[in-house]
């Protein structure tokens, strides 16, 4: 293989690597649920979003003592925000979790 010819494949190798880290992923958080009540509502945003998604329990809850894990489709930064909504309309917000590292355990002390 000639300079050209070896060149041309490590640009074109390093292009898709970059172009491989940039692209859209799937990642997932587990929310344990210590509350000591039920959660109804739970939505999900990448932290540089202006407004909350839909709710990702759809319709299910998330009982006190639970845990649920939420995957999160097509996305290209591991960091969210996450609103979480109890049974008496209470709020908990987590701001920047990135969600590759950390997951949520919700206690009455991430009370808004």
């Amino acid at each position: 293989m000639n300079l050209f010819a070896r060149t041309a494949c490590t640009t074109l190798l390093l292009l898709l690597v970059s172009f491989a880290a940039h692209a859209q992923q799937n990642y997932y958080v587990n929310i344990t649920n210590q509350t000591g009540y039920t959660i109804m509502h739970a939505y999900v945003s990448p932290a540089d979003a202006r407004d909350w998604e839909e709710d990702v329990l759809g319709s299910e809850v998330l009982r006190n003592g639970h845990t649920q894990r939420i995957t999160l489709h097509g996305y290209f930064s591991p960091i969210f925000d996450v609103r979480l909504v109890d049974e008496d309309g209470d709020t908990y917000t987590f701001w920047n979790i990135n969600v590759s590292t950390h997951d949520l355990v919700v206690t009455l002390d991430q009370l808004d």
